[in-house]
């Protein structure tokens, strides 16, 4: 089953080599060149999540699936990808020109007023990408290049200053907001549908036992996105013809079948991180939902 892409696999599938000191910097940030990243063979860029956050500097034409949506780019843009929902990068040309760094949420931690999961392009349902024209794209590409000077410096500060530039990519994004021509919810239901299915897909894939599935009903999400129960229900029946519990069911059992196919943990291990309280439940469910029960799905 997919996993979540660590700063481990990025530096060996990029550059097939690790910084020293990659596992004592639990801050960590980097900066990158886009042309230097696409080494002769290397495999196509997987559809996960990262365990670290990205800003993107990208120039040329492609596509961006991220969480349910599916993103056309061409020209310019800023993109800013977060831990908590897979992507993938499409190219549709051989241009390689742009800027990207990559930071762990700790590298903020102490510095940063707030959280970052509360700023606008980091939230729930969020459009990531904040299309540039050549005035904007001028300005975005000299702040990276201060990165990229920056960061082969002996500058005692330096990280300080890079923090700092990462903000002005934040704080410049916001006063330009993201483009609405990228793609647009009809209604205020289609766009209620469309933040939960995100807050479901944040919980998978589930990568250990300990690892336990939270929102479970659908006033967990309700609480969540600060709707009523009822007006989440009505939202997402209206748009998908299924109830919100349905929707949640479905993908519970989808997750169970990949964990019984793909671990080898066993039928409590999982009924637990399913958020299951008891096995029996998690049988009954997984029956209900299957017409067989786990170990008998597993041996299939």
């Amino acid at each position: 089953m997919a996993t979540t892409e660590t700063l481990e696999d990025f530096y060996r599938q990029k550059f097939n080599w690790m910084p020293d000191n990659l596992s004592q910097d639990i801050g960590h940030f980097n900066v990158f060149r886009t042309e230097d990243c696409y080494m002769p063979g290397a495999k196509p860029v997987v559809y996960s999540r990262r365990d670290f956050y990205k800003v993107s500097l990208f120039r040329g034409k492609g596509v961006v699936h991220y969480a349910d949506k599916s993103i056309e780019m061409d020209g310019s843009a800023l993109v800013f990808f977060n831990p908590f929902v897979p992507y993938t990068f499409e190219n549709l040309n051989d241009t390689h020109s742009g800027r990207f760094c990559i930071y762990k949420e700790s590298f903020f931690t102490e510095t940063m007023r707030g959280s970052i999961h509360e700023l606008p392009m980091f939230a729930p349902g969020a459009n990531p990408v904040y299309v540039l024209n050549s005035e904007q794209d001028a300005y975005v590409f000299a702040i990276f290049e201060k990165m990229l000077a920056e960061i082969n410096s002996d500058y005692r500060f330096k990280y300080d200053l890079l923090r700092s530039y990462i903000t002005e990519l934040i704080h410049y994004a916001m006063k330009i907001q993201p483009s609405d021509r990228l793609y647009q919810h009809p209604d205020a239901n289609s766009r209620i549908t469309s933040v939960f299915t995100e807050l479901l897909e944040r919980q998978f894939p589930i990568e250990s036992p300990a690892q336990r599935f939270g929102l479970r009903s659908a006033k967990d999400f309700a609480d969540q996105l600060s709707v009523h129960v009822n007006h989440l229900n009505r939202a997402i029946r209206q748009t998908t013809g299924k109830t919100t519990t349905d929707h949640i069911m479905e993908r519970l059992a989808s997750e169970a079948k990949a964990l019984l196919r793909h671990t080898n943990w066993n039928v409590s291990e999982i009924s637990y991180s399913l958020g299951f309280e008891e096995p029996a439940h998690f049988n009954n469910f997984f029956k209900k939902q299957t017409s067989k029960t786990p170990s008998a799905f597993r041996v299939v």
